[in-house]
């Protein structure tokens, strides 16, 4: 096993931990350890909500998820040697969730959880249609995940982490902190926000000192975007085996890692769509010099991803084009065309006795594919969900004697606001 640099402890709170990570992007974040080119150590993960959403039939949790605390990061690690203008090879060569004889009722011990977030804290990409919250507990049997909330399916996860990302220069953090500003501006109003603003509340920043506490808490960016450092890319396939190339924004690189989930489907689409957990990653570093203008990587990472994703070879595909639900038309907008996949797909999952918000909860956890089909044929996109068939415990095909009705269990807990 490769040397645990940041260990966890399961029964204390993220920052009561012996090392201190953080949940806010700034160059000025120290380091919680150092590694060379070609080291492989291990490093511990907390959900992403550090214990605030339980293992219970409530979604009041998710309603009152304090958004200003996440992700609890692991990290910054400094990689000796590297530059900027360098890239970062980052390679995955395991990840899973704690084991579940260790101490502690954290999700990633034997479960997880998928959330729908209501529209006044967060929302989701289908909000408009989902505006209150709902959770799904996911348990955890090898590598197979089941629900008492989503009853007749079960599936392999695709482990992976939602979040890895290298720090940003102090130019590269006034660029999006003025960016995403210009953004808010134009709506400053929207429930939900365009973009999350810097929030020195909650803000968890490792070792800085108090002296420079109070002044990198109110530049720090939020994690919850992807940027250009990587970040919180939410990409399923980005799982053991994979390989990505981050570029370098600072000395020493600064990676940090979290968010990790058991399972998702393309797009995280409830927000906490995927099955959020806990657990463990072991990564492996090298530097390629100057590889940022070698090879291209202006501002994104790239990467390779891995080999062991489940081989589902039966697919059941929803198609959506750029047309809103009232009737109007919109030019080649792919997000609302995935959005229209999206709903076609849960409507068609209510016919064999699923609530809609169960279904919509299934498409964020489950591992479905995503994909932008047509974007050239003016005015419609087309965007396709495919689902497995395999994760069902009956036949979700169409055919001549109708769809079975699915019992129903114990339903999804929903909490709305009062």
């Amino acid at each position: 096993m490769p040397e645990l640099i940041f260990p966890l402890d399961s029964n204390k709170r993220f920052t009561d931990q012996a090392k201190i990570g953080h949940n806010r992007w700034h160059p000025e974040i120290p380091p919680v350890a150092w590694v060379k080119p070609g080291d492989s150590f291990r490093v511990h993960c907390r959900e992403w909500f550090d214990g605030a959403i339980h293992n219970d039939d409530s979604a009041e949790d998710i309603r009152d998820a304090p958004l200003t605390t996440v992700h609890a990061l692991s990290g910054p690690f400094a990689v000796e040697g590297a530059e900027p203008g360098d890239l970062l090879v980052v390679d995955i060569l395991d990840v899973g969730p704690i084991p579940q004889e260790d101490s502690g009722p954290l999700a990633g011990q034997g479960w997880g959880y998928t959330g729908i977030f209501p529209t006044k804290n967060g929302g989701g990409f289908l909000t408009e249609q989902f505006p209150d919250a709902y959770k799904a507990i996911w348990d955890f049997s090898g590598q197979t995940a089941t629900s008492r909330h989503i009853p007749a399916v079960s599936f392999t996860g695709i482990v992976h982490p939602g979040l890895i990302g290298t720090a940003p220069s102090a130019a590269l953090l006034s660029k999006w902190n003025a960016r995403e500003s210009a953004l808010r501006a134009t709506d400053p109003l929207r429930v939900p926000p365009l973009a999350l603003p810097p929030e020195p509340r909650d803000a968890v920043l490792g070792s800085v000192p108090p002296s420079e506490f109070d002044r990198i808490a109110a530049e720090a960016a939020r994690t919850a975007p992807p940027r250009e450092n990587g970040g919180n890319q939410d990409i399923k396939n980005l799982t053991k085996g994979s390989r990505v190339f981050y570029p370098v924004f600072v000395s020493g690189a600064n990676l940090s890692v979290g968010d990790l989930h058991f399972s998702q489907g393309d797009g995280e689409i409830t927000f906490c769509g995927a099955i959020e957990m806990g657990g463990f990653l072991d990564l492996r570093v090298e530097v390629i010099k100057e590889g940022m203008q070698t090879y291209g990587v202006g501002e994104n990472a790239i990467f390779m991803p891995g080999r062991t994703s489940p081989q589902y070879s039966e697919w059941l595909a929803f198609s959506g084009v750029s047309v809103t639900l009232d009737g109007e038309q919109r030019y080649l907008d792919s997000h609302l065309a995935y959005q229209r996949a999206c709903l076609h797909a849960i409507d068609y999952l209510t016919a064999f006795g699923y609530r809609p918000e169960q279904a919509y909860l299934l498409l964020g956890a489950a591992p479905i594919e995503g994909r932008l089909s047509g974007v050239v044929d003016i005015p419609n996109s087309c965007a396709t969900v495919y689902l497995p068939t395999a994760i069902f415990d009956f036949d979700v095909r169409p055919g001549a004697s109708g769809p079975v009705r699915v019992p129903q269990g114990t339903s999804a807990p929903h909490a709305g606001f009062d």
